[in-house]
């Protein structure tokens, strides 16, 4: 019975044994990374939201805050993001019988600068782009734009996110 036990625990305490490097989201961040800072992404797109800005780098702070142990500062990090989005636009994804758009297709486009300041072979400088097509046959775009642009945040924070800390 105990030999039972004993092959049924031992796998287990391996498995929660970890040298502090990785974590269930995939993340794998050095032990001695303790601060990131997100600096403030401008809107640089031609066609501009006044709230995409704020809800973006918001966006990328709770992704980091969520998936992470580390604190989020202003300034002297361990890891900077910082960038602009560079296009955000709306364009017609599949176009109907009758010439009208089936489908439209919400783009966001971001440029991110990443600096790990303990490994600097880390950093990257990305254009990263991510969609939402979706249909106003039976909502308007005003009434679907703040869930379309909540849904390509999280898109956009997750590619980010990956590349920053899971080397994907």
């Amino acid at each position: 019975m105990y030999r039972k036990i004993f092959c049924l625990l031992l796998p287990l305490a391996f498995l929660t044994q970890s040298c502090g490097l990785y974590s269930f989201t995939g993340a794998s961040i050095p032990p001695e990374m303790k601060t990131v800072s997100v600096q403030f992404f401008e809107n640089g797109a031609p066609l501009v939201v006044p709230y995409l800005s704020q809800q973006f780098t918001e966006a990328l702070k709770d992704r980091i805050r969520n998936q992470t142990r580390l604190s989020l500062v202003r300034s002297d990090a361990d890891a900077n993001f910082e960038g602009r989005i560079t296009d955000y636009s709306i364009k017609p994804a599949a176009v109907q019988g009758n010439e009208r758009a089936g489908l439209n297709r919400l783009s966001i486009t971001v440029s991110v600068k990443y600096s790990n300041v303990l490994k600097p072979e880390l950093g990257f400088e990305s254009s990263f782009i991510r969609y939402k097509d979706f249909s106003i046959e039976t909502r308007s775009l005003q009434a679907q734009e703040p869930e379309l642009i909540r849904d390509v945040n999280a898109q956009l924070t997750e590619d980010i996110f990956n590349k920053a800390f899971a080397n994907w």
